[in-house]
């Protein structure tokens, strides 16, 4: 099975990473300095709403165009997304500016020393890990360059771990229906509000629960009328930008047990079904990497931690605390598969995922549109 290109961060450029930096404060010491990655028709200046929406893939988005014509119509570049390409890591790194090699949430389920925690629940087999892995200490970076920024969300998200993770210290603006985001979104802009993020998460789940198709394309509808209300909500001299955190792929049933000869290897499991990392037993991380290259291979990048570092796919720094997070070797699934992990369960089985570096994951919309 041939691979297809594998698609690094462009970490410093054009990268998630990249926008709030640009947007508050100019780019970072270290960044090119270079905005051609962003719309042509953008304002840094003008009152401006940063709206996520989870899980809308660049390649997704171009190939619905003829059901999106608001965000058809918006002024376009394209950015990258994080590694992994995963919700906790890509929001984190949108909201401090950072690599995941600085901030530190390095997936979706993390090893943190004595257990593995998935970061959205903050949560392990044992419950609520708030107390155990307090979340500023995990992710001790502030948003927003410092400033308190209000973010409409949804309401259910405000007292969670995650979110003090990566939103601490902001003013939250909860909505409990869709509909309500341009209401809140307009009322804050009228109210002086210079800059304002936003996040709705429904592509992402449709996508997750259903797959591409009609409940797929119906949600892309749903989402570009809700794209016009909010800038038809806005007060005129202010903007929307858009962007999302990772795209999909299609991997239904296409699902991998790692083999028992490589199970035996291993101490246990993180990360995701698209970017796996395995933890070895002491001493057989080279038999480990050298097992997974012979069966995963023509499916996956199987790489070690060290060239992970070397090539910089978490960013030019990784600090010690942050690669103590990381296993030994990664399953980068280049094909449309996934590695499974038992103890990685859900409420239902996914049919389109995301984490890897394939384009379709990595390659995210940045979008303008003055109101």
């Amino acid at each position: 099975m041939s691979n297809p290109s594998l698609v690094l961060p462009a970490y410093g450029d054009g990268c998630l990473s990249s926008v709030i930096p640009a947007l508050l404060g100019g780019l970072r010491p270290g960044g090119s300095g270079d905005l051609s990655w962003m719309p042509g028709n953008v304002v840094r200046e003008q009152p401006t709403v940063l709206l996520v929406l989870d899980g809308l893939g660049w390649n997704q988005l171009e190939a619905r165009r003829h059901l999106a014509p608001t965000l058809a119509a918006m002024s376009a570049s394209r950015l990258t997304s994080t590694a992994p390409s995963t919700t906790a890591t890509a929001l984190t790194s949108i909201t401090t500016g950072l690599t995941p090699g600085e901030h530190g949430v390095v997936g979706y389920r993390m090893h943190m020393g004595d257990s593995v925690m998935n970061t959205l629940r903050w949560g392990n087999e044992s419950g609520d890990c708030r107390r155990r892995y307090p979340p500023h200490m995990v992710q001790p970076c502030p948003p927003f360059m410092g400033e308190r920024i209000p973010v409409v969300s949804r309401a259910e998200f405000e007292s969670t771990g995650f979110t003090e993770a990566h939103l601490r210290g902001v003013r939250h603006e909860g909505w409990r229906a869709a509909s309500s985001i341009p209401v809140v979104v307009g009322d804050l802009l009228r109210q002086g509000e210079s800059f304002v993020y936003a996040y709705y998460d429904g592509v992402d789940k449709i996508a997750h629960e259903r797959g591409f198709g009609q409940f797929y394309d119906a949600e892309i509808q749903a989402t570009d009328d809700l794209v016009s209300r909010i800038i038809s909500s806005m007060p005129t001299g202010s903007q929307l930008l858009i962007t999302a955190d990772h795209g999909q792929v299609h991997v239904g049933d296409d699902t991998i047990l790692l083999d028992p000869s490589v199970m035996a290897m291993v101490a246990a499991q993180s990360g995701e079904g698209r970017f796996r990392w395995l933890h070895a037993h002491r001493g057989q991380h080279g038999a480990l990497l050298d097992r997974c290259r012979e069966l995963y291979g023509d499916v996956a990048w199987v790489v070690s931690r060290q060239q992970v570092i070397e090539e910089r796919w978490l960013g030019p720094r990784v600090t010690t605390e942050v690669e103590r997070r990381l296993g030994d070797v990664a399953l980068v699934a280049s094909a449309a598969v996934s590695f499974e992990d038992p103890a990685d369960t859900g409420p239902f089985d996914l049919v389109c995922r995301h984490g890897s570096l394939t384009a379709d994951e990595m390659y995210v919309p940045f979008l303008a549109a003055q109101a």
